[in-house]
């Protein structure tokens, strides 16, 4: 399948699931760190995604160990992707899902920021740029009383989750400026999975976490949620889907991301949902609709 330059209907479609199940993926990790310490907890999710990729690519005989060029920059994608999930469930030890999303789903600035040196021939137009502002805008109005004002050690959360988000701007271009756009789904998250699931757990042991201390039902299920919906088929379809259209124009819909958080928080722990998260729903979407208009025709 070439790259295209607009998003259709299947890749639309694809990006509303996933900003739903990504918005879901804050509550499960919530639900998890209640028996789990939180790099552990991440370590185990890269191990059971690990062993699922591997499965689905050998039923579909995707090759994942011939030379092709790609194993400095999936090394480097997978270092990169470690640090990000370590920094985003250690983060949410300290702030909340609800703070903690507004600064992570400010990535795709930092895609559109690389990709005026790195992907010149997805030249972001003056409209775009306006659509994703838009877009944040949205994202402020629905968490700003709390942004400006965070108490006891929510800033501490914030900022490492602040940094998860040049870590995850960073995997992304790394994809898309490298060889590894030229590699398949399978092989772009298997490099990713796998480098996590050897690194993540022996940082665990470093920071000194206890690891499992109470299980229940709960907790094990969204940790299934996380290695089975999460990290393995909504990651297989992004990397798919970043593959075959362009980065800057996906990331701007990933804003839908933070206000559907609050809605399944809304509807899973019983948050107020305020006019806030309605306004915040209509910028958000004027802004992914303006950010994702074709550009004009040439006179």
């Amino acid at each position: 399948m070439p790259p295209k330059t607009q998003l259709d209907r299947t890749a639309v479609g694809l990006m509303v699931l996933f900003c739903t199940i990504w918005g879901l993926q804050q509550v499960a990790i919530k639900f998890g760190s209640a028996g789990i310490s939180p790099v552990w907890q991440a370590g185990l999710r890269s191990i059971g995604a690990t062993v699922l990729v591997f499965a689905w690519a050998s039923l579909r005989r995707v090759r994942l160990f011939e030379a092709d060029g790609t194993l400095g920059a999936g090394l480097l994608a997978g270092l990169l992707f470690a640090g990000e999930f370590a920094l985003i469930f250690l983060g949410l030890e300290y702030t909340t899902a609800s703070r903690g999303v507004i600064f992570l789903y400010t990535a795709p600035f930092f895609v559109a920021l690389g990709a005026v040196w790195l992907l010149p021939h997805e030249h972001m137009r003056r409209a775009q740029w306006a659509g994703m502002a838009l877009a944040f805008a949205g994202v402020l109005v629905l968490f700003g009383e709390n942004l400006f004002g965070p108490e006891g050690d929510a800033w501490i959360g914030d900022l490492l989750i602040f940094l998860a988000a040049m870590f995850w701007a960073a995997t992304t271009l790394t994809v898309k400026a490298t060889v590894l756009a030229r590699a398949s789904a399978e092989k772009m998250l298997i490099y990713q999975l796998a480098v996590s699931a050897l690194v993540l757990p022996p940082l665990s042991l470093v920071l000194g976490e206890p690891g499992v201390f109470a299980p229940s039902a709960a907790v094990w299920a969204s940790l299934a949620f996380q290695v089975v919906i999460v990290a393995t088929a909504s990651y297989l379809g992004w990397f798919w889907l970043i593959r075959h259209y362009p980065a800057t124009r996906l990331s701007s819909f990933s804003f839908l991301t933070p206000v559907l958080g609050v809605l399944a928080g809304g509807i899973l722990l019983a948050e107020p949902l305020t006019p806030a998260v309605f306004a915040a729903l209509g910028l958000v979407g004027l802004g992914i609709w303006i950010a994702n208009r074709p550009a004009p025709a040439a006179r």
